[in-house]
């Protein structure tokens, strides 16, 4: 029957536009002369080429001009809206109708006023369009142990205090051999303190002497580079202890001897190497002093 649904909407609705191609789409599923019919919104965005509200848009018009009708009571396949056209199942049944009354030759029943056709609900399961079911919530049952949120009472949990572990003491180091030092802590729980209260930790001491060191420095050239280091550190933000004793590390390594002469001195010109300079500019500065030095072809 989806012919002669949509014959009737290409000769009689007045439909335009994207409320045409709406209604045409509902048309090509209609299941029998009840002219039902059913689909979701995606799919007649699908098949129309339009936009969901566009589409919405449409199903409103049609449902205001009275040539589509949604019938909330049922429900499709995938649970679609079913629709009805309505003007579509009365032309459809004044067609039956004429056409029984043509092969009967009666012409006296043509004169009686057709009443409203009942939906046939038993012609419609075959197209799995059937009753929305909507269940019927069963009687609360007040439970004394549920509360009327809905929620069931709990005891709440105790709020955890302090540490995790009871064997471990509220402040303080958890070895109490370990020295207490670099143990300022930032928010985070990092801890985190200036240069000049960083201290060298045995592992520190231990490295220097392992790595020759202190060996190569001694004892007083070793403070004297912790002094100097501290010295171009002190303008610096606090940082973690991890973090001061991989630099002063680095910064040791890179002191050369009191008795060792300064590979990067030039000839007349001072040979100290200025403070804090890193290698890289050591080199630039023995370059620049070497572009100075008069080659005695100036004339």
């Amino acid at each position: 029957m989806s012919s002669e649904a949509r014959e009737w909407v290409w000769e009689h609705s007045s439909s335009r536009g994207a409320a045409r191609l709406v209604l045409l789409s509902i048309a090509d599923r209609v299941a029998d002369e009840q002219c039902i019919s059913w689909a979701s919104l995606s799919s007649l965005a699908k098949r129309t080429r339009a936009s969901v509200s566009t589409v919405r848009e449409a199903v409103e018009r049609l449902l205001l001009a009275g040539e589509l009708e949604q019938l909330d009571d049922l429900v499709g396949p995938q649970r679609s809206t079913v629709y009805r056209m309505p003007l579509a199942a009365e032309a459809v049944a004044q067609a039956k109708r004429e056409q029984e009354e043509q092969e009967a030759n009666d012409t006296a029943a043509a004169d009686e006023p057709a009443g409203p056709a009942r939906l046939r609900l038993s012609a419609l399961r075959r197209y799995g369009i059937r009753p929305r079911v909507v269940p019927e919530s069963p009687a609360r049952v007040r439970n004394p142990a549920v509360p009327e949120t809905g929620r069931s009472r709990r005891k709440p949990a105790q709020r955890r205090t302090g540490h995790r572990h009871s064997d471990v003491p509220a402040t303080g180091t958890q070895n109490r051999s370990e020295p207490d030092l670099n143990r300022r802590y930032s928010s985070s729980g990092a801890a985190v303190l200036p240069a000049a209260e960083w201290q060298v930790d045995s592992a520190t001491h231990t490295w220097a002497r392992q790595q020759g060191h202190l060996d190569r420095l001694g004892e007083q050239g070793l403070r004297a580079a912790d002094a100097k280091w501290r010295a171009h550190r002190a303008g610096h933000a606090p940082r973690a202890a991890e973090a001061w004793a991989a630099d002063w590390r680095s910064w040791v390594a890179r002191e050369h001897a009191p008795s060792r002469p300064n590979p990067y001195a030039v000839p007349g010109k001072n040979t100290a190497v200025p403070g804090g300079m890193t290698r890289t500019e050591a080199h630039t500065a023995a370059l620049l002093a070497a572009l100075d030095e008069p080659t005695g072809t100036e004339g």
